[in-house]
């Protein structure tokens, strides 16, 4: 496991963040938040995709009203997203569990004083989110679109609540790029003990997105760096959360769910190695348990990979062989290797929850 670097700890409701808390997962929704029934059941997509704090957009008066309505339809913790007009965050303030302010936009320092007040009354954090692309511009001219401006900005922001007797804070520091969304991320840790948001903003699709946040947000994460993440994706909301579990899990910040080894393909494999694959991550989803689980096509590193892996199948030509703990349990032909590797896969997982208790 890493060692994530010690921070405040505040709380979005019920979820800690920081501190000693577990790294949480957020999302948006898509909708416009006005219609609240659309709202209502991204979320609850959001939920069922275990996500942990769900933000919205609100845009004008009507969004704003509509928070209530969807907050007392909802589990999860809710976070109002504000640029622009900070009257908005006055009346989201009276109902959600967190306000989001880019104080690039959001005005004069009378403005943000008015947010942090409704915020103390209700006893609830603000995010400072700092936008590479949306600076002020007393920090755009000095430094650029750069790390250190936005640095610089949440330095400033930071001190200006504290002035204020406001210390319920919560930073992020988002650029479109790896290099200077790790820069900033990295610069800052060490001159604050708020907890961070961290993420790649406006990271495209799927596939790029997956790709940026995956360097940035795992980098970040193996230097102990993140409470809470979000993997922005211009797409599907259950994606979102399915990648920022992934990369929670294979940059070693959690311990949890089946972690699959298998080879690449080359012309030494002996079986349907893709198609084995494929079916065995869809029937290992639901385990919880942390478990690693190897799957080799040919016996060069098969039996290498089956010594530290909880369950193995090692495929040779027209057979093969189920390992478990490294002891070989059953030498079966090929079409009843999955159905044996499963059912060691699914008792190994009850084994641990057992002893977990």
């Amino acid at each position: 496991m890493i060692k994530r670097v010690k921070t405040k700890k505040i709380y979005v409701a019920n979820v800690a963040i920081g501190g000693d808390a577990p790294i949480s997962v957020q999302s948006m929704t898509y909708s416009k938040t006005k219609d609240i029934k659309a709202t209502i059941e991204q979320i609850k997509r959001l939920h069922f995709a275990g996500c942990d704090i769900v933000r919205v957009a609100v845009v004008d008066k009507e969004d704003a009203k509509a928070l209530k309505n969807i907050k007392k339809s909802i589990s999860m913790p809710l976070v109002a997203d504000i640029h622009f007009n900070y009257k908005l965050a006055l009346i989201a303030a009276e109902v959600v569990d967190c306000i989001r302010i880019n104080p690039g936009n959001i005005g004069s320092k009378q403005k943000v004083k008015e947010v942090v007040k409704a915020a103390k009354e209700r006893d609830i954090p603000i995010r400072i989110g700092i936008n590479c692309g949306s600076l002020e511009k007393e920090f755009e001219n000095r430094f650029g679109q750069s790390a250190k401006g936005m640095v610089q900005s949440a330095l400033y922001n930071i001190k200006y609540l504290e002035d204020l007797d406001f210390t319920n804070i919560k930073i992020s520091l988002k650029a479109s790029d790896v290099l200077r969304t790790v820069e900033a991320y990295r610069t800052l840790r060490k001159l604050t003990e708020y907890p961070f948001h961290v993420g790649v903003t406006e990271a495209g699709t799927l596939f790029h997105s997956t790709i940026k946040s995956s360097i940035a947000i795992g980098s970040l994460l193996i230097d102990g760096i993140g409470d809470t993440l979000r993997v922005s994706i211009t797409g599907e909301l259950e994606k979102e959360i399915e990648v920022a579990k992934a990369i929670l899990k294979d940059s070693g910040a959690i311990k949890e769910g089946v972690n699959i080894i298998s080879c690449p393909t080359c012309g030494r494999i002996e079986a349907d190695l893709i198609k084995a694959v494929d079916e065995i991550t869809q029937k290992t989803k639901h385990i919880k348990a942390p478990l690693d689980i190897s799957v080799m096509g040919c016996v060069v590193n098969a039996l290498g990979e089956a010594k530290s892996a909880d369950v193995a199948i090692a495929y040779g030509k027209n057979s093969g062989l189920v390992i478990k703990k490294g002891e070989v349990v059953a030498k079966l032909k090929e079409d009843q290797l999955v159905e044996r590797f499963l059912k060691e896969v699914n008792e190994t997982a009850k084994e641990i929850e057992d002893a977990r208790g």
